[in-house]
């Protein structure tokens, strides 16, 4: 199974939550979106175990199933016309979060996340 992780599950995962790891630890990759790795950045930054953290976020980055995963001019594709069938709907989502949407897209990967949000992209396949 290949998946990216939403910033919320990361979060998760750094607080301890053992039933994530597992799943995680079946995946044969597992992928952090750029955006998401900017947002638990800031979230370090601005917490008070900004060390511990960093330790938590080099450990998992140096296993070999886990990766950083980059926008490329095929994300933008995918952003655009995810965007302009969320404005269509009336259901728009927040701007990071579409392109967390997108790369996953780009990659046919699995999205864990608890963004209920995330259920008005239909072709995003989540959990």
């Amino acid at each position: 199974m290949r998946v990216a992780l939403d910033t919320n599950r990361l979060t998760d995962l750094f607080q301890g939550d053992a039933e994530l790891a597992d799943r995680l630890g079946e995946c044969d990759e597992v992928w952090i979106p750029l955006i998401v790795l900017a947002e638990i950045k800031a979230g370090f930054y601005g917490g008070a175990q900004q060390q511990r953290n960093e330790h938590l976020l080099q450990r998992m980055l140096a296993k070999p199933t886990v990766g950083i995963l980059l926008p490329a001019r095929e994300t933008a594709e995918h952003y655009a016309r995810v965007f302009v069938q969320l404005k269509r709907a009336g259901t728009p989502i927040p701007d990071n979060d579409l392109w967390v949407a997108a790369v996953a897209l780009e990659h046919d990967l699995l999205l864990i996340t608890r963004d209920r949000h995330f259920e008005r992209v239909p072709q995003l396949l989540r959990m």
